[in-house]
């Protein structure tokens, strides 16, 4: 891949930020810290060409409504590392693989094809607009990525729990 434009200060700028958010959410980089830097300058790369940083090992339509899924952390990373110890492009991995007790292998693609996800979010409007809604004080929004919910007028504009980004909420209630 072409890191041109890419300072080598900034991308350790980046890494140790991704590094530090990962370890405040109990979550770990990859520790073949060369490996994870790549991944970090696709990260940016990614972040340079659409405005916002996509997965690096998958390929985003440059349409941000349409890669919400995909945008680092994906809305993949957990149950990835639940059941393979590696999110998709390893940026993410266990405690077992950190700790050289596992080693990584190759995580199959769980995100669903174009057409499925139009469908899921179809589906997910409708269920949000049916039927009566429970008598709230403020809506519900939960963060795609790792599941929190909060009360209150607007999402945060960072998820306390897995520091994800304000436009990764979607209103739940």
């Amino acid at each position: 891949m072409n890191f041109v434009g890419i300072a080598e200060e900034d991308v350790e700028k980046v890494y140790r930020r991704l590094d530090t958010e990962a370890a405040k959410g109990g979550y770990n980089l990859n520790p073949d810290v060369e490996f994870t830097k790549n991944l970090v300058r696709g990260y940016m790369k990614n972040e340079q060409r659409y405005g916002y940083p996509s997965c690096p090992c998958r390929l985003a339509s440059g349409k941000k409504e349409e890669d919400l899924d995909i945008i680092c952390p994906c809305d993949y990373r957990d149950p990835d590392l639940a059941q393979f110890g590696a999110c998709y492009c390893a940026l993410y991995v266990s405690d077992a693989i950190k700790s050289g007790q596992q080693k990584t292998i190759p995580v199959p693609e769980r995100r669903p094809p174009r057409s499925e996800r139009s469908k899921a979010k179809a589906v997910r409007i409708i269920s949000a607009v049916a039927g009566p809604a429970p008598a709230l004080a403020f809506p519900v929004w939960r963060c795609r990525v790792c599941g929190y919910l909060c009360a209150r007028d607007g999402p945060p504009d960072t998820c306390p729990i897995c520091y994800a980004r304000k436009d990764r909420f979607e209103r739940f209630m």
